[in-house]
């Protein structure tokens, strides 16, 4: 299940990305058109900035938005960001592998061979669906 922080940032990235070319959107119009509290959004908009999706302007005029192309923000990117690990087992993670402690052997693990394809399955739809895609 997605946290609410990847869920809003979800959100906002989507908003930001159909108001493009209209100049930077404040915080607070993102905040109450997606009835997101503004203190919460700063961080999660904060965290994607710092990732690279987004760029900000300080004061007037000022505000935040994409620094790249709706259609090369891959959703597997920014929920790894916001999110961390897409599998659901560290074993079975590719940028975030740790062995279980309480297994002996992966390689005849079910539970390790489930999550695996649950995994690839995932990726799938996740790497080829981008910010573009949400917004359309």
């Amino acid at each position: 299940m997605l946290s609410r922080k990847t869920k809003y940032g979800l959100k906002a990235l989507a908003y930001i990305a159909k108001h493009k070319g209209e100049g930077p959107v404040l915080i607070q119009q993102v905040a109450d058109a997606e009835n997101i509290s503004k203190k919460f959004l700063e961080s999660i908009l904060l965290q994607l900035r710092k990732a690279g999706f987004l760029g900000s302007k300080k004061g007037k005029g000022g505000g935040y938005y994409l620094i790249r192309e709706p259609e090369s923000i891959k959703m597997s990117g920014v929920i790894r960001v916001l999110e961390g690990p897409i599998a659901l087992l560290p074993c079975v993670s590719l940028n975030f592998y740790e062995r279980c402690d309480d297994c002996p052997d992966e390689d005849v693990c079910s539970l390790h061979t489930l999550m695996l394809e649950v995994r690839d399955r995932t990726l799938d739809v996740l790497d080829n669906r981008t910010l573009a895609d949400v917004i359309s």
